[in-house]
């Protein structure tokens, strides 16, 4: 714990790291709107008491997350990663509009934004009314291996948690 806490606080000596801050952490300044609205996105959920910031005690929630989280942990941090306006579902525009962004930063996949958003929901939207509850989504991708791996592919934070542990910063 002690060692976190002396990388986090050599790279932010304030003890609260901005967006921008994270941004540059990560090496992902620059980036287009896309790209930029994921990062957000991400930085907002880590940012568990929403003050603009994110606090060693966050930090250390995000980093057991992508170390030690269960899968049910993960699923439900990837469903509000999903839900953007936090309305409790899913719907195709949201899940369409946050796969673009992740494809911005990751680059290549297999498959196009428009083809993982219709895929995702022909298997996991069982009610077939256009939105994914947080049970629909647990279920579903618990119950399908081949969209487990793909998901976890797609959100893979193996290399923020990389940054985190060596404590570098990139700059562009």
């Amino acid at each position: 714990m002690h060692h976190y806490y002396s990388k986090f606080m050599r790279e932010c000596p304030s003890g609260q790291l901005s967006l921008h801050e994270f941004k540059k952490l990560l090496g992902l300044q620059g980036l287009d709107p896309q790209g930029d609205l994921y990062i957000k996105r991400v930085f907002d959920i880590f940012d568990l008491n929403q003050d603009g910031f994110i606090d060693f005690l966050e930090f250390i929630a995000a980093i057991n997350l992508v170390i030690r989280g269960k899968i049910d942990q993960k699923l439900k941090w990837y469903f509000k990663l999903y839900d953007a306006d936090g309305n409790g579902c899913i719907d195709k525009k949201e899940l369409l509009s946050i796969f673009t962004a992740i494809q911005a930063i990751n680059g290549h996949t297999n498959m196009s934004a428009e083809e993982f958003t219709s895929m995702i929901f022909q298997k996991i939207d069982v009610n077939n009314d256009g939105e994914l509850t947080l049970e629909e989504f647990i279920n579903g991708v618990e119950r399908d291996e081949d969209l487990m791996e793909l998901i976890t592919k797609s959100f893979d934070l193996s290399n923020v948690l990389k940054v985190i542990q060596s404590g570098r910063r990139h700059s562009i």
